[in-house]
Order: structure tokens, then sequence, then C-alpha cells
């Protein structure tokens, strides 16, 4: 087994996906910061525009936004994100805006009037709600490391060329004997 003394060694920097609460984590940094800041875009909107629309521009750049956040920071996929991956994220946001409507529209019927504090609270609540299921989504299906990506892959997106393919190189390390420990460590050094 390699230890990550002998992989730095060999000129190989180990790259991992962070754990399940290091992304969600960061998840909650970036979705969480690019979510509160659409919640303000869509009331400056809504002022403007029926909320409906206001939601879906806002969700739509939001997604955007948070889904090259998500492939660079979040999930540790070291690279911007594919056609694909926004297509995956897109899906996943749409229902999220679908929970996030429906939520608006309950309030809606019933309190006649609502302040701008309730509807804020509200639309954050759903959200959350929305957002902790799109991190399920996002981690194990849309960034996923251990899906395999071959010949079946129709976008052209090889498991060694695609944008977002890991190059993994293996190193043979000997084991050293008591022996000659101290002649092989001078020379690794």
């Amino acid at each position: 087994m390699a230890t990550a003394e002998a992989v730095r060694g060999a000129g190989i920097r180990p790259r991992s996906a962070p754990g399940a609460c290091g992304a969600f984590a960061r998840f909650v940094l970036c979705g969480g910061g690019v979510g509160l800041a659409s919640s303000f875009a869509v009331s400056a909107l809504a002022s403007w525009t029926p909320w409906i629309l206001a939601n879906a521009l806002v969700t739509v750049v939001s997604t955007l936004l948070a889904t090259e956040l998500h492939a660079r920071f979040t999930f540790g996929a070291g690279g911007r994100a594919t056609w694909r991956q926004h297509a995956q994220s897109a899906g996943s946001a749409a229902a999220a805006y679908g929970v996030t409507c429906a939520a608006m529209l309950l309030l809606q019927q019933l309190v006649a009037s609502p302040g701008a504090f309730l509807e804020q609270g509200v639309y954050l609540s759903a959200s959350a709600l929305a957002g902790v299921a799109r991190f399920a989504v996002l981690r194990l299906v849309v960034f996923a490391r251990t899906r395999s990506r071959g010949a079946g892959d129709r976008d052209g997106e090889g498991a060694s060329t695609g944008e977002g393919a890991v190059a993994v190189r293996t190193v043979a390390v000997r084991p050293v004997t008591a022996a000659a420990a101290p002649a092989a460590l001078c020379r690794a050094a």
C-alpha cells in the first residue's frame, strides 16, 4: 500500500473528493449564498413582474452560477461544469423551482396579504428543503466520481478525455526490508 509520502515523492498530487460532511458544508456555503442572494433578487424583480416569472428568471441565473461553483469547489470536480452536469443540475433546479412556487402559492392562499418577512421566511424554508434534496442529487448523480463513462456515453466524453475526467496514475511501491531501510531512505531523500 502506497503512503502519501511515497505518492508525493513520485511527483503525484493525490486528489480526492471531499467527504459527505465537507461537501455538504461547501454546498451550504455556495448554494446557500447564491440562494440567499436569489431570494432578494426575486423580491426585487417581483415588484416589476409577476412573482412566478421573477422566480423563474432568478432560478435560471442562480442555477448556472451554483452549478459552476459546485463543480469547481463543492464536489471537488476541479474544473468547469460540463454541459451534461448543467443539464442534470437544471433538472434538479426545476424541481426546486416547483417546490418554491408551490410554497409561495400556498402562502398566498392561506394569508391574504403576507408581509415581506413572512414571504422571505417561506421562500427560504422551501429553498432549504429543496436544497437538501438537490445536494443528494448533485452528489450522488451529477458530480458522482464513481460512475464509469465509456463507450455507451453519447456526448463524446470518454473516460480519459472528457471534461471532468480524473486522471489516475498507479505507482508501484516495493516493500523495504529492515536491512535496506537506511540506504533506501537516503536515496529517497
